[in-house]
């Protein structure tokens, strides 16, 4: 093990300049596209959308093959990954003990969980959809990170060879398969020839 050199907590941060997309501007296009919720307030509207969010959000802690946005916009889920190759320095115990202590994950077996967004849709493209992004709320990688160790053997694991794409037509496949197969179910009669 290594000695540990204690951070310097006083040194000069970089903080990356943050950017809001529920400003003012968005809410006056937004009722000027939509001219029906006009009267409602801004304040009122940022708490419906982050309502939405939080439904989302859990709907995908929730669940093994996570959510698709509304309007096709792209597909979300939780994945487990392998162990990060770069060292996870525990910084509580490393400056207790005066020695560089790793993190090992025991709880998840060295498993990383991380939060997939791909809008590779089998059924249609999406137009210019590189520059379509993701970025999580603090909110939902907290709640990823305390349900994670508990049930991480629920997430798909995801091979860092594979493309996401296959994965999601499989997926897709599979629920189209499973609503049909219902279907065929209902009018089942085995002694009907």
């Amino acid at each position: 093990m290594k000695e540990f050199k204690q951070p310097d907590l006083k040194a000069p941060r970089f903080r990356p300049e943050v950017h809001s997309i529920l400003n003012k501007q968005f809410f006056k296009e937004f009722k000027i596209k939509h001219p029906q919720y006009k009267n409602i307030m801004d304040a009122k509207l940022k708490k419906m959308i982050k309502e939405f969010n939080r439904f989302i959000y859990q709907k995908i802690v929730n669940s093994r093959d996570g959510v698709e946005l509304p309007e096709s916009i792209g597909w979300l889920f939780i994945g487990t990954c392998q162990e990060s190759k770069k060292k996870n320095i525990d910084f509580a115990k490393s400056k207790e003990y005066g020695l560089k202590i790793t993190n090992k994950n025991w709880a998840s077996d060295g498993k990383l969980a991380k939060i997939f967004f791909t809008n590779n849709a089998p059924k249609h493209k999406m137009k210019n959809r590189e520059f379509w992004g993701f970025v999580a709320c603090r909110e939902f990688k907290r709640s990823v990170s305390k349900v994670y160790p508990e049930n991480w053997n629920m997430y798909r694991v995801i091979e860092p060879t594979k493309k996401l794409k296959q994965i999601y037509s499989k997926a897709v496949y599979k629920e189209i398969s499973l609503k049909q197969t219902a279907k065929n179910l209902v009018n089942y009669n085995e002694f009907d020839i």
